[in-house]
């Protein structure tokens, strides 16, 4: 039996530990310990002691978001740029490009990421995107022709003020300040960004379709997430409103690159790439694409794939969702592996997938320690893969 096990997350990347690109093996954190690459093995390493005859094939996957970069490298090779840059409030922190030809791959949470600021020292309403403007600088000074930006999640809420501004473009007042500094924002200047990226592609790579404002915007939804209080939300995405209109205008047709699905991702960093021309693109697409996924999963009997929570924001655009649709329409099962599985049976099946198993739902004869899964997570993930081995191997 030959079985793809494709993982994407486990922990949310705003309490992911700090590792810089290069460190991690591929993929994105698995319970806040493990990378995408150390999730899929371990699951491996758990089937393979219950179907030792069984071929498994592990694929580690990004949405775009935190180890995105890493996971490209090991689809596609290339050459690994180390570059310093800015963090949300202004401290160095290291960040690397894949130069892959004329194409380079870049990542926005090397740059913003929560990992990057200590919870207690985090200030959202001050954090910048700065960095990524600079991650994005240092591919087009390499020589790229095309840079797809990887975007998930993000500590900072600014609307892609500090990217920007990174890339030249000047206001009547401060853009590299977060939400804070916008306030006082009332003309922008992009020409100066658009002439630096002058005949270079850029790719948004996201699978976040949040627009920038409003109700369902990304202060709105993801803002709390961040640390901003429920009281300051209306006052903030007022402020990137105004952004907005400073930045690109207040017509209808104008304002397409705020309204647009991923415009929001990243606190508004899809909307700083939009601006400036940026076409959007799934992340998990591009990885998909890369690592030849769909094939893969036609060679294979069985999809295994998995993320912290399966619940409902997996329904649709999520890793675990695409896999799934991947996987039926290669004809093949999908089945996911959660720390916690929160969907029933009939929402499974509406998303492409068979069955869902739990690591906090193993018993205590299938681990060596009842909170093996808290302490260890590795082993959590290889018991629960020797008992779904136990299950669906042939």
């Amino acid at each position: 039996m030959r079985v793809l096990v494709a993982p994407h997350q486990f922990a949310r990347e705003q309490f992911a530990g700090d590792q810089s690109a290069g460190d991690q093996l591929a993929g994105e954190r698995f319970t806040g310990h493990l990378t995408a690459g150390q999730a899929g093995r371990a699951i491996a390493d758990g089937w393979t002691l219950r179907a030792p005859s069984d071929r498994t094939h592990v694929v580690p996957l990004s949405d775009g978001g935190c180890g995105f970069v890493d996971v490209m490298h090991e689809a596609l090779g290339g050459q690994l740029v180390a570059v310093t840059v800015r963090g949300p409030l202004g401290a160095l922190v290291p960040g690397a490009m894949l130069l892959c030809g004329t194409t380079a791959y870049v990542e926005a949470s090397q740059a913003i990421g929560g990992h990057r600021t200590a919870q207690s020292d985090r200030d959202p309403e001050r954090a910048t995107s700065y960095g990524v403007g600079e991650l994005l600088a240092a591919a087009v000074g390499a020589g790229a022709q095309r840079v797809v930006v990887g975007v998930g999640n993000g500590g900072t809420n600014d609307g892609g003020a500090g990217l920007l501004a990174a890339l030249g473009a000047t206001a009547d007042a401060e853009l590299d300040g977060g939400p804070q500094a916008l306030q006082g924002v009332t003309r922008i200047d992009l020409a100066p960004a658009r002439a630096r990226l002058d005949g270079v592609e850029i790719v948004l790579a996201t699978d976040d379709g949040t627009p920038l404002l409003g109700l369902f915007g990304t202060t709105k939804t993801t803002g709390p997430d961040r640390g901003i209080g429920t009281d300051r939300l209306p006052a903030i995405d007022l402020v990137l409103d105004r952004f907005a209109v400073a930045a690109i205008g207040s017509t209808p047709a104008q304002r397409r690159p705020a309204d647009a699905p991923g415009a929001g991702a990243a606190g508004g960093v899809g909307f700083g790439l939009l601006s400036l021309g940026a076409t959007r693109e799934s992340g998990l697409a591009v990885v998909a694409r890369a690592s030849g996924l769909a094939a893969r999963a036609r060679e294979c009997d069985l999809v295994v794939t998995g993320e912290a929570a399966y619940d409902f924001s997996s329904r649709a655009g999520s890793v675990v969702y695409g896999v799934a649709q991947i996987a039926q329409a290669a004809l093949r099962p999908c089945v996911v592996l959660a720390d916690r599985v929160l969907v029933g049976a009939r929402e499974m099946r509406a998303m492409g997938v068979e069955s869902a198993y739990a690591v906090a739902d193993l018993a205590g004869q299938d681990l060596v320690d009842g909170t093996a899964s808290r302490s260890d997570p590795a082993a959590g993930l290889r018991a629960l893969g020797r008992r779904v081995a136990r299950t669906w191997s042939g």
